[in-house]
């Protein structure tokens, strides 16, 4: 599989098409240095011939037919090899001298005056078989006359450039192949560290930069270049969040002074009409403090990251605890509240925290689903995997802003008229990704009206080995107050 993908990634793409270039360039420089060798080799042996022609005819010249039967008969004498290949016949084509017996079949005429025949048993050849060239003339007085030479080394020596030429371009489409694999191989390992990285950015793990080799290369500054990016990114982001959570401090206190000055004044108040302002102003401080907080709770999750207190936590019993709690209000509202919890799935956790999130997913289903309507509480082990998850038969959420419902503050277009200040999800998401765990909404009955919401929790599932990490012990103290003041302030948010 890591082949195929290897195979489709561009880096490939274009060593292969830097291979094709190569080889093509490769091969018609060596068609070109065959196409000039045997081109040489086979001029030479066409000279050669001629040569031997041109002392022929100077012979017949000077000494006429029987000179010229004479010197053919020597040179026959002197080539006991039979390199050169003569046939001297009368106009009926009468042996009169040569080292072979008979013309090659279909060559006793010819345009050109070449041909290229084999030597074997049907010229009268005595020795093996073997390739040759030779050219035809008439000689005056009706003779013939056939000069040639033995090109089987020739021959022999062009099929072994031939091969060499088949294994060069072979070896050179091998080695294209493997550099071109290879080349891609090391850069598609630098674009995954990459991507890897990103993608873990992306999920949420900010403080990674994208590592780089010192080499200075291009891969390198693309990394620093993103890390930069990155720095400057978090840096906007905390200057934002910090304010934020300045404000939600510092606003806290005197809203908590405020409060509990109207509430002393409801006490004090005789009038109904004013009592049912004051107690209206309560509620208004109240939700207010709800607010900050849950964005004090969310910054303080963030940033301790996975320094919560773990212990090992019974999921089921923890979702029934909860589920407990909330039958009530869903009773009120004459929903249906099923469950269906597998015993003993067990998770390492912190309990406080597991709590809170159960609490504010089950309290969302049952303030956003209708009268009448339906949900559904899971607890199930799934492989390696403990899974929460709970079904509501509501409004939903629609596609395109599924991924967006985890930011602070927001709210979907459906849900902005009923009470809540966008804030719970976003502290199911802090809660979730201390424990490892991931969150996936969909639709409960896709395609229908309204079309409900799944939230599936899965978490990693106690395997018997402790991953407790200590947290500050002050930090730790303050936590546990800060929690158990908080929890059910904000768990309908």
């Amino acid at each position: 599989m890591k082949l195929l993908s290897q195979l489709r990634t561009s880096s490939f793409q274009l060593a292969l098409l830097y291979m094709v270039v190569f080889a093509t360039s490769v091969f018609l420089l060596l068609a070109f240095i065959y196409w000039r060798t045997a081109g040489f080799m086979t001029a030479q042996t066409d000279e050669t011939i001629e040569a031997e022609i041109a002392g022929l005819a100077e012979q017949y010249r000077g000494r006429g037919v029987n000179g010229l039967i004479t010197i053919i008969r020597e040179r026959v004498a002197r080539d006991p090899n039979a390199k050169s290949i003569y046939l001297l016949t009368t106009d009926d084509f009468l042996k009169l001298a040569g080292n072979i017996e008979t013309w090659p079949g279909g060559s006793r005429s010819s345009d050109t005056g070449w041909i290229n025949f084999t030597l074997d048993s049907s010229v009268g050849w005595q020795g093996p078989e073997r390739l040759a060239r030779a050219r035809i003339f008439e000689v005056q007085g009706g003779l013939k006359l056939l000069v040639g030479r033995d090109v089987e080394e020739l021959t022999n020596l062009k099929r072994v450039i031939e091969t060499a030429i088949n294994w060069g371009m072979g070896i050179t489409l091998a080695l294209a192949l493997l550099g071109g694999f290879l080349m891609s191989r090391g850069t598609t390992r630098r674009i995954e560290v990459i991507n890897n990285t990103s993608r873990r950015i992306m999920n949420g793990h900010l403080s990674l930069r994208i590592p780089t080799r010192g080499t200075e290369d291009d891969f390198d500054q693309l990394a620093e270049n993103l890390n930069q990016m990155l720095d400057r990114i978090v840096y906007l982001m905390e200057g934002i969040r910090h304010v934020s959570d300045s404000i939600a401090h510092d606003l806290r206190t005197p809203l908590t002074r405020l409060r509990n000055q109207l509430e002393n004044t409801l006490i004090a108040v005789d009038n109904d009409e004013a009592r049912e302002q004051v107690g209206r102003a309560v509620a208004e401080a109240d939700q207010l403090l709800a607010t900050f907080n849950a964005l004090l709770r969310i910054a303080r999750l963030e940033t301790r990251g996975n320094s919560a207190d773990m212990k090992v936590v019974s999921l089921d019993e923890l979702v029934s605890d909860a589920c407990e709690l909330y039958e009530a209000l869903a009773e009120e509202k004459e929903q249906s509240f099923a469950q269906s919890l597998e015993q003993g799935v067990m998770i390492e956790g912190d309990r406080d925290l597991l709590f809170q999130m159960i609490s504010n997913l089950i309290d969302n289903a049952i303030k956003y689903t209708p009268e009448h309507g339906s949900i559904q509480v899971v607890v199930r082990r799934d492989g390696a995997g403990a899974v929460f998850e709970v079904q509501d038969s509501g409004i939903g959420i629609p596609d395109d802003e599924k991924g967006q419902v985890f930011q602070r503050f927001y709210r979907v277009g459906k849900s902005r008229s009923l009470p809540g200040n966008g804030l719970g999800l976003s502290l199911v998401s802090a809660v979730a990704e201390i424990h490892q765990g991931q969150i996936l909404l969909s639709d409960t009955h896709e395609g229908e009206d309204p079309p409900g919401l799944t939230v599936t929790v899965r978490m990693p599932a106690y395997t018997g080995i402790r991953k407790r990490i200590k947290a500050a012990p002050a930090e730790q103290a303050e936590e546990t107050q800060n929690d158990r003041s908080s929890s059910t302030e904000t768990s309908s948010a």
